[in-house]
């Protein structure tokens, strides 16, 4: 099966050479490669346009103004003939050969959604946690989960077509409409790892000094969002997002809908009774 692959890129350019080169480390990979810069102002203009060379490579993008992840995706998946489409970020390294055994799942599930590699590091994946998760198809095991990362991952094209563009920042509700409409969306199993090198126990996350934060901002979806703004509401997202990967429910039913309103009622009258408790007990900063 033909893919082509889209790897967006926007600052932070010692991310931008380490992922890109882990993309490109195995030669005998088959793909077809758009990066994408939304106007990078850190050297890594030069850097694509001097320094990155590789047959794979379709096209390099040069944007004059920050477009976006979600429209970059659009413009390369939408003009894309190829049988799977793929997309990349900048702050994950791929392990080699990950296209091959992604796209031969896709060939083999026909209902299979979006599959992706684990973005986590494998000590934080718990099998017995995870196990009801687990299921066969065929010669391929899928971890199912309604939604994935957003990268390292591929769709098939028919798909892309069939659900239409990616709404902007709606990347999660777009991979809940697919499992809605029945797709198998998941995580290969066994785990295929890509590092998230924004994740704080990355050796390679630049957020670790006083300040580096605030200095990364722009740069992170996280912070942009108000996930988090320091380490540790970084780690507190960071736990609650693996716990809802590892025990939380596969059927997208649970996070639409009435049952979905319900789910989320609960679990915030948990955190206010949680807080209450700590007041009562003098606890708390």
């Amino acid at each position: 099966m033909t893919i082509d692959l889209v790897f967006i890129t926007y600052q932070r350019l010692e991310y931008t050479k380490l992922a890109l080169a882990s993309i490109l480390a195995d030669p005998t990979e088959e793909f077809s490669l758009t990066i994408w810069d939304n106007a990078s102002t850190d050297g890594t203009v030069d850097y694509l346009r001097k320094e990155v060379c590789d047959p794979r490579i379709a096209d390099i993008v040069l944007c004059k103004e920050n477009a976006g992840q979600t429209a970059a995706v659009n413009e390369i998946w939408g003009r894309s003939k190829a049988d799977l489409l793929g997309k990349l970020d900048n702050d994950c390294l791929v392990p080699a050969g990950w296209t091959r055994t992604l796209a031969q799942a896709h060939q083999d599930i026909e209902r299979l959604g979006v599959v992706a590699c684990w973005h986590y590091f494998p000590d934080d994946f718990d099998y017995e946690r995870a196990r009801h998760k687990i299921q066969t198809f065929g010669r391929h095991q899928i971890f199912r989960h309604p939604w994935t990362c957003g990268t390292g991952l591929l769709i098939k094209r028919s798909d892309f077509h069939a659900f239409g563009p990616i709404r902007e920042n709606a990347t999660t509700a777009y991979w809940l409409k697919m499992a809605s409409a029945g797709r198998i969306n998941g995580f290969y199993y066994p785990l295929i790892c890509q590092e998230h090198m924004d994740d704080p126990k990355s050796r390679y996350c630049l957020m670790h000094r006083e300040g580096s934060f605030e200095e990364y901002r722009d740069v992170t979806f996280g912070m942009r969002a108000g996930y988090y703004h320091d380490m540790d509401s970084r780690m507190k997202v960071r736990r609650k997002m693996v716990k809802n990967l590892l025990e939380g429910p596969f059927d997208p039913r649970c996070y639409l809908g009435w049952r979905g309103r319900i789910r989320n009622l609960r679990e915030h009258a948990t955190r206010l009774l949680s807080r209450s408790r700590v007041g009562r007990t003098g606890g708390g900063t």
